[in-house]
């Protein structure tokens, strides 16, 4: 009987001990969702940036913002929630009646004039020929959701617009430059010697010069366009990448566990990037928002100054162009407008970042 009782406790044993072995283990970025679920500010932040990347979408498949060049309303028709005119209504209203009366009275004088002109047969049989066609007069809006601008275009489908052109070319420059950075990084950190020597030399020569001159420099070489943009945000901010990947290649090469897969025959390559990226991709994260955020930035100054997106389109940038011609008048809606979508999402991207770099630390419990 005691062997028996001895027996039964020994596969009690093994039963417990097989169940424990069935928990499954955690990984860093479980971890890390956990962790940025708790953070009320994050989850905000991220819902709002999805939001703005569900618009970039929408704008780039004609969903929201297609029909932003459309001259629907009056120039410079205001936003339904405004109850006032501007200043500069009843100045362009007696400019228009000024004008309209200058073209009537020179009408009558080239009706007087008829006589002596070769061309009055030819304008009267025009005249006459004209009262066979009907032309449609399309009636304009008085008022917008958001206003109109200077042409007669909606504010607010311009903004949903310029919206998708702006986040797309800093989402794609911060991918562009994220690349660029990680690769000459981990070259430079993991082998070391003169292959660092010469790209350290190469980093230092994008850094000895001012970031806005760069930008600057770039956009007037080349042509106007959002390839153009992401095109030099690439080769102007992988810099910032290049420094943290160099540094967090020179720490992990040595670690344990490059050891370990060196001693199995792992090739240069896959220690680089199987082994140590994976470890260091929370950093890549953190720094990705970052640079979003100052290319969403870099994209507003370039085309406000006249090196951004083409003529033919639109960002927040070039909304922003047009204000200080409107302001003088009184025209406030579509710089206010701008002003807000940019807020919002460059507010939310930096609290996101926070939270990110707080979720993804291994120390934080």
């Amino acid at each position: 009987m005691v062997n028996d009782k001895s027996v039964a406790h020994n596969y009690d044993t093994v039963d417990i001990s097989s169940k424990s072995t069935d928990i499954p283990t955690q990984s860093l970025s479980s971890l890390a969702w956990k962790r940025l679920k708790r953070d009320k500010v994050g989850m905000i932040s991220l819902a709002i940036v999805c939001f703005y990347l569900l618009l970039c979408a929408a704008g780039w498949v004609g969903l929201v913002g297609s029909n932003w060049r459309a001259d629907v309303a009056v120039p410079h028709a205001p936003p339904t929630f405004a109850t006032w005119e501007p200043r500069g209504t009843q100045i362009n209203a007696v400019t228009a009646d000024n004008s309209s009366t200058a073209k009537t009275g020179g009408v009558e004088n080239d009706a007087d004039d008829g006589a002596n002109d070769p061309l009055a047969a030819l304008m009267a049989e025009a005249n006459s020929n004209e009262k066979k066609y009907t032309t449609v007069a399309v009636k304009k809006s008085e008022t917008l959701f958001l206003g109109a601008d200077g042409q007669g275009r909606d504010v607010f489908q311009k903004a949903l617009k310029g919206t998708s052109v702006s986040v797309s070319v800093a989402l794609l420059g911060a991918c562009c430059s994220i690349l660029i950075g990680t690769i000459l990084g981990a070259i430079a950190g993991y082998f070391g010697k003169w292959v660092d020597d010469v790209l350290m030399w190469f980093y230092s020569i994008f850094t000895s010069v001012p970031d806005m001159l760069l930008l600057l420099s770039f956009a007037a070489v080349f042509s106007r366009g959002i390839g153009t943009l992401v095109l030099i945000f690439a080769v102007t901010s992988w810099t910032y990448v290049f420094r943290l990947m160099r540094a967090e290649f020179m720490k992990h090469k040595d670690r344990d566990y490059i050891k370990a897969a060196d001693a199995i025959g792992a090739g240069q390559t896959r220690k680089m990037f199987i082994h140590i990226l994976p470890n260091v991709s929370h950093i890549l994260l953190v720094q990705f928002s970052i640079l979003t955020v100052g290319m969403i930035k870099s994209e507003v100054v370039l085309s406000f100054l006249g090196f951004g997106v083409g003529i033919k389109q639109t960002s927040w940038g070039a909304m922003l162009a047009e204000v200080p011609s409107e302001l003088i008048q009184g025209y406030w809606w579509q710089m206010l407008t701008v002003t807000v979508f940019m807020s919002v999402l460059v507010t939310a991207f930096s609290l996101l970042t926070d939270s990110l770099r707080d979720a993804l630390d291994p120390k934080v419990n």
